[in-house]
């Protein structure tokens, strides 16, 4: 379900408990007419009175299944699918889920990005959903170096990244720093 969705399913769910806690209390402040007949028809109360030792024991256990479903249903209104927050989750062929630190993503994309000739420095940082994460990278190059031949070098490092991951970014900055003074 989308989070759209989630949201009309909680704000129907209320306007009902809202409209029948309303309706249940005007009848028992006598502003709605059988005020002093009860809320529920005879065969409920009937039915209530004849399981009265395990009545309200059915009642309990209905009302802890429906704590517990909304307990879930609360959890997955609130769970983003597809956001980073300092893990990468991959779904991967359905046989379970690979979760791998965002952390050492970046490092391996930053240690491939040091091997091209002419990068001495590399900074990435990754931002977004799982499927289509936006890539943030830095490089320090000398000033020897050759910017085509760096380009391509970071190109294929950052589509190396993608194959592996699995993803497409959605969006790639990348920075090149010539810097002044080689190391």
């Amino acid at each position: 379900m989308s989070n759209a969705a989630h949201r009309l399913l909680w704000t129907v769910l209320a306007l009902l408990l809202v409209a029948a806690g309303a309706t249940a209390s005007a009848v028992g402040l006598g502003w709605l007419p059988g005020g002093g007949s009860p809320l529920l028809g005879s065969a409920p109360v009937t039915w209530w009175r004849a399981g009265t030792p395990w009545s309200a024991l059915a009642v309990a256990a209905g009302g802890v299944l429906l704590a517990l479903l909304g307990r879930r249903l609360l959890a997955a209104g609130l769970r983003v699918p597809g956001r980073l927050t300092g893990t990468l989750t991959h779904p991967g062929d359905g046989g379970g889920r690979t979760r791998v630190a965002s952390e050492v993503l970046t490092d391996a994309l930053e240690r491939d990005l040091l091997r091209a000739p002419g990068v001495h420095r590399a900074r990435v940082l990754l931002t977004g959903p799982a499927v289509r994460p936006d890539i943030w990278v830095e490089v320090g190059l000398d000033p020897a170096a050759g910017l085509g031949a760096a380009r391509a070098q970071v190109d294929a490092a950052v589509r190396r990244f993608a194959a592996t991951l699995g993803c497409r970014p959605a969006h790639l900055d990348v920075t090149a720093v010539v810097d002044e003074t080689p190391r």
